[in-house]
């Protein structure tokens, strides 16, 4: 069986890459699958300070692959919700992966595609690349990767591009906040690097849970109880190796010991 990608780590960057550039990158439950344990695998990495996701080929990724559309069209409605599950538990792996991940865009995203990016943290592009939902265009809605598209996008932008399924540019992709930068397509491997350089040289355990606290705080009700949490979590950073050596470092005017060059 041809593997639908390939994962790669080098210097503490694992490289999950998107290696079907015949079928656009397009989903299937084996793609879903491998893309699923791949996340899986680095995040039990302690080697693994950032994660890419990457393509090849002239699209990221084209949403469902036809021959998958051509089984689910026959599927109950049992073996839908059994489908869709798969592909939530995959974008919910992706957003929860305990490192910081990079979506690295060359190319065009349609549909479930707009959720791979959604669900990393942070996502370059591709200034040729062109994004879309276009799930109303074939009856259906973009409901399973709605709760990472909205937040990306927010909801204001969803509303449009939820109803309208019209293509948009990078340029607008950066406007609405889906991506965080646009460059030309020579110019997207340096992008890449110059925020790893960021994420590899600050607190490994910092970064993890600043991670986490953005999605523990995103969007919630400012009340005593997120102030008490929000209190406990810099007491137990502060306290911790990692806290102490850092500070440290700072006041001697030195090089925290997690940096290595």
């Amino acid at each position: 069986m041809t593997l639908a990608l390939t994962l790669a780590v080098n210097a503490g960057v694992a490289t999950i890459t998107l290696s079907q550039p015949e079928v656009r990158n397009a989903f299937s439950d084996e793609v879903i699958a491998e893309i699923t344990r791949a996340f899986r695998t680095v995040a039990e990495r302690s080697d693994v300070r950032a994660v890419v996701l990457a393509a090849e080929g002239p699209a990221f990724c084209a949403g469902a692959n036809l021959n998958w559309m051509r089984r689910m069209a026959d599927y109950s409605r049992d073996e839908n919700r059994e489908d869709a599950g798969l592909l939530a538990e995959m974008l919910r792996v992706i957003y929860e992966c305990p490192q910081p991940t990079i979506a690295r865009v060359q190319g065009d995203v349609y549909a479930g595609g707009m959720g791979l990016v959604a669900a990393c943290d942070m996502a370059v592009t591709s200034s040729n690349a062109g994004f879309c939902l276009s799930e109303v265009k074939i009856g259906l809605i973009p409901a399973t990767i709605s709760p990472y598209v909205i937040r990306a996008m927010g909801a204001r932008a969803a509303h449009r591009y939820f109803l309208t399924g019209e293509r948009f540019d990078a340029a607008e992709a950066l406007r609405i906040g889906f991506v965080h930068r646009v460059v030309e397509p020579d110019d997207l491997d340096s992008a890449v690097d110059g925020l790893l350089k960021h994420l590899v040289s600050a607190g490994p355990d910092a970064v993890r849970a600043c991670k986490r606290l953005v999605m523990d705080v995103a969007e919630r009700e400012i009340n005593e109880q997120l102030i008490a949490a929000t209190v406990e979590g810099i007491a137990d950073i502060r306290a911790s190796a990692e806290g102490k050596e850092g500070v440290q470092a700072f006041l001697q005017k030195r090089k925290p010991g997690w940096v290595t060059s």
